[in-house]
């Protein structure tokens, strides 16, 4: 039976083309050496899932499949929370717990520091990256301003405001002047936009301001990232691995976990159709995905897929980092062929049901009782199933991973210091700029009656005895709803920015 099992294995994880060695294959505490795990690095890009309880190795999974794309020529992008993925930057320490986990599987130990840019939503930790609010587009902006439907029907006319006078709002302040400003004019000038009440406006402004508090002015203006500086190599063919870090706001989830799906999005629209690759451009880790998920509207859920669905073929593989696949919605976990899932825990009825969903996720085997097998892993063991070539799954197979090359922990402050003043993008993106926006541009037009700004400002006569819509309802029936439903995407992808410039 045991020569069944690792001549399976053997048969499902032999591919011809260039692959990232994972691991060894274990069954009943025995390790079979002889028998690599591997992921293809052509299906790199068919996306996939880092799953398991706190503590059980989903990190240095991580790690490890950054070290190898990085020295395969992958660039890399990955968000680190607490600080401890700094370590990819310098090599390893061979110690004797790690050095006999490589003599039981049988693979050498080289370590190996990786070429890391560190990035920073404040600046503090790393290059400073910026979105304007126009490209951050309604949808996403709605998901960090905790909007309901309402309230984010309302924001989605605002952007459609802007776009139909020009307005260019790049940053926090334009988009307030821009409130303040539909504020000041009365419900007539307003009917042509979805009857946006100024209580409704009032609400929204107090949601900036709490969003301002939190610092969000700091990414939201210019100079915008550029997502073409995530695809960079180094000189000697290496992938540059790029980290987010987030331990100077991991406790305002909503703003770094959308802000993540911007860059998403921005790759989405930027990058060149490529079809078929024999490695990706782009390997992009989402970690704390649930995070993006929780109580994101419908129509953002619905971008979300989309974008995972078809940016793979622009080459980019996205994985998400999580405790349960319950935590990915069923239409996105549907598109995540590349499966790595560390040891559940089922310390409580809710934790039994996660445990016998995740488990019914997985291909049947004959070598493994799957739920069973889910608790027993070790730290640093995963049940592994990838797609071969062929785009078919493999055989669920209980692994016990290679450990990363990389130094396993956070760096210590002064090798971070150097790494941050050694990043390539500091200059580039240290200095702010503010150039003639909505908000110069609405104390201009202050003076001028809105009658005179253009026919969108005139009330639209409504019929005497029918009952005033919602203001959902203006945005399902109103003559705007097509222009606004392209808003929508628009602002989502980016390309409400690009014809504002």
């Amino acid at each position: 039976m045991a020569q069944d099992f690792a001549q399976t294995i053997k048969d499902g994880y032999h591919f011809s083309g260039a692959m990232l060695d994972v691991g060894r294959p274990i069954r009943d505490g025995k390790v079979f050496p002889d028998a690599p795990v591997g992921l293809p690095m052509a299906m790199m890009n068919r996306h996939g899932l880092i799953a398991g309880a706190t503590g059980t190795g989903k990190t240095k999974t991580l790690q490890l499949l950054a070290g190898a794309l990085s020295e395969a020529g992958v660039p890399v992008f990955l968000a680190d929370l607490k600080g401890d993925l700094s370590g990819l930057a310098q090599p390893g320490v061979a110690n004797d717990k790690l050095q006999a986990r490589c003599k039981d599987l049988k693979v050498p130990f080289t370590p190996k520091g990786h070429p890391v840019e560190f990035l920073s939503l404040t600046g503090k930790q790393g290059a400073q990256v910026r979105a304007t609010v126009s490209s951050f587009g309604p949808l996403l902006l709605a998901k960090v301003l905790d909007l309901n439907d309402t309230q984010q029907g309302v924001l989605t006319l605002l952007f459609k405001f802007c776009d139909d006078q020009h307005l260019p709002i790049l940053d926090l302040p334009d988009l307030k002047a821009v409130v303040a400003y539909l504020q000041g004019l009365d419900s007539k000038q307003l009917a042509g936009y979805g009857g946006m009440s100024k209580s409704a406006l009032g609400v929204l402004n107090r949601k900036l301001v709490e969003l301002e508090q939190q610092g969000a002015d700091l990414f939201l203006g210019e100079p915008e990232f550029d997502i073409k500086d995530l695809l960079r190599t180094t000189p000697d063919g290496k992938g540059v691995i790029s980290i987010l870090s987030l331990t100077d706001i991991q406790d305002r989830p909503a703003l770094f976990s959308t802000f993540m799906m911007w860059l998403l999005g921005e790759l989405f629209q930027q990058l060149p159709q490529r079809g078929d690759v024999d490695k990706p451009v782009l390997v992009f880790f989402f970690d704390e995905a649930h995070l993006l998920f929780d109580e994101a509207s419908k129509a953002l859920l619905n971008q979300i897929e989309q974008v995972v669905k078809l940016i793979r073929s622009k080459g980019v593989g996205v994985y998400f980092v999580t405790q349960t696949p319950k935590d990915i919605p069923a239409d996105v976990l549907a598109q995540l062929g590349n499966r790595f899932q560390h040891a559940l825990r089922a310390f409580t009825p809710d934790d039994a049901k996660a445990l016998k969903a995740t488990a019914g996720t997985f291909p049947r085997t004959p070598f493994y009782d799957i739920e069973k097998e889910l608790t027993s892993l070790g730290i640093g063991e995963a049940l592994v199933t990838v797609l071969d070539p062929q785009g078919r799954p493999t055989p669920v197979v209980a692994t016990r991973l290679v450990p990363p090359d990389s130094f396993m922990g956070a760096l210590d402050d002064k090798d971070l210091q150097a790494a941050l003043k050694a990043g390539s993008l500091q200059a580039r993106y240290a200095q702010a700029i503010d150039r003639e926006s909505a908000r110069e541009m609405l104390q201009k037009k202050m003076a001028v009656p809105a009658e005179e700004m253009g026919t969108d400002f005139k009330s639209v006569p409504r019929r005497k005895g029918k009952p005033e819509p919602s203001i959902a309802e203006e945005i399902l029936k109103s003559p705007l709803t097509r222009q606004i439903g392209r808003e929508v995407v628009r602002g989502l992808f980016g390309l409400l920015k690009k014809n504002l410039r």
